[in-house]
Order: C-alpha cells, then structure tokens, then sequence
C-alpha cells in the first residue's frame, strides 16, 4: 500500500476519533455557545471535510484510482435510484421511530449525544442555512471518504468486495466513538447497509442520499416531538460530524 494511503488512514482511524472525543468533552463541560461560535464551527466543518475530500481525491488521481473505482459514477441509474429511494424511506421512518420513542424518556436520560446537540443547533435563520449547507457536505464528504476511497482502496487490496465494505464500517464506526459502544453498534451496522449499496449499484448516490435524508429528517423530526426541549435532541440519530470538533480541540 503507498505511503499516503497509509498516513490517510492513520489520521482517519486515529486523529480523527482522538480529536473528536477530546473536543465533545469540551464543548460538554463549557458553557453555551453564542451564535458566532456556532457559525464558526459550521464554517470550519466545512471547510475541514472538502479539505479532507479534495487531498483524498489528489492522492487518489495520483495512484490513478478511477473515478468509477470510487463509485463516483451511475452505471446503473434505475437500480441506483430506486435502492436510494428504499433506503432512505426505510431508515427515516425508523430514525421517526425512535425520536418518537425517545421523546417519553426524561431529557437526564436521553444520553451525550442529544446534550451535545443541544448546544450546536442553529437558533436563527442564518445558522439553519448553515446547517442545511453542513448536513449536505457531510452526506458527501463522508460518503466519498468511507464508502469511496476506504471501501474501494480495501476491495482492490484484498480483492474483495466484503472485506472492503466490513473495514469501511469499521472507520465509519470509529469516526462516532463519542456515541458509545451503542452508537459504535448502530454506525457499524448502518455503514455496512451503505457499503451494500454501493457494492450492488457501483455508486455512491444510494448511500449520498440515504445520508442525507435522515440526517436532514431527524432535525426536522425533533421540531416536531422536542418542542419544550429546545429541540436538544434533533441530532440523537444523527452521525455528528466529528470534524466539527477538530478546530478547537487543536487550541
């Protein structure tokens, strides 16, 4: 394997959990953020995943890795579009579900994640197109990065579509240790349901949109069960971008 592939993968199985963790505990342990500091958070999410994306993508394009190899093609637009339309039906209705179900719980009980989420909501307008905008990147970013580079760069090195599908899990489920030996479970078994996808369709649009649509519907979901809660737990089921906890945790 090259050297790049390999410091790629370092900073992915360990920096990126490592950092993630440390910064929760912090935002945990600190006091509310202001609106500026939200938006300065998303900014640098952003920026941090395309940065992420586009040195990927030159490492990739270096190793001439194609573009199809990183499932960035349609080769089977009827069956992608139907896979990700399943998907993302299925798993939005169980991510309601379980808002639903964690609605009855007192908020002591509710777990980090949901208090976490509480202090990085938007509050205003402003920081809910910011949001969206965070929502979208992370769908394709992360996507690109576990589902595309990981899962194809093991599936060449083993020759084998499971082995790359099962080691592209496991980082996805590293990159969420903050969630717990429960939410490392949940990662896992989503990533591999991703990884499916992309095997059987030869893209990554399935997983893109899947991604995206119960990111985006669990927000949505939790204005309408959290009202008296100030919405702390719109992101209880949502893969919180552990990029988001890089820039300070660095300081």
């Amino acid at each position: 394997m090259h050297w790049d592939y390999i410091l790629i993968l370092a900073i992915l199985a360990v920096v990126v959990p490592w950092r993630s963790l440390g910064r929760i505990r912090q935002l945990l342990a600190g006091p509310e953020l202001a609106s500026s500091e939200r938006v300065l958070l998303y900014l640098s999410t952003i920026a941090f995943q395309w940065t992420a994306v586009a040195g990927i993508l030159w490492r990739c394009m270096a190793h001439h890795l194609s573009w199809a190899a990183l499932g960035v093609a349609l080769p089977h637009p009827m069956r992608s579009l139907t896979v990700a339309a399943g998907l993302s039906i299925i798993l939005v209705l169980n991510q309601v579900y379980a808002i639903r179900r964690v609605a009855t719980l007192p908020y002591e009980s509710l777990g980090i994640v949901p208090k976490l989420a509480e202090k990085l909501l938007p509050r205003a307008s402003g920081e809910a197109w910011l949001g969206f905008l965070l929502v979208l990147t992370v769908a394709l970013c992360e996507e690109f990065i576990y589902r595309g580079f990981i899962q194809a760069l093991f599936m060449v090195l083993f020759r084998s579509a499971l082995a790359g599908a099962i080691i592209s899990a496991v980082f996805f489920a590293s990159a969420h240790l903050y969630q717990g030996r429960k939410g490392l479970i949940t990662t896992f078994a989503v990533g591999l349901i991703f990884s499916a996808a992309r095997v059987w369709t030869g893209s990554l649009l399935p997983s893109v949109v899947a991604h995206f649509a119960v990111d985006f519907s669990v927000a949505l979901a939790a204005l309408r069960f959290f009202p008296l809660r100030r919405n702390s737990v719109a992101l209880y089921s949502l893969h919180i971008p552990e990029r988001l906890y890089l820039r300070k945790g660095a300081n």
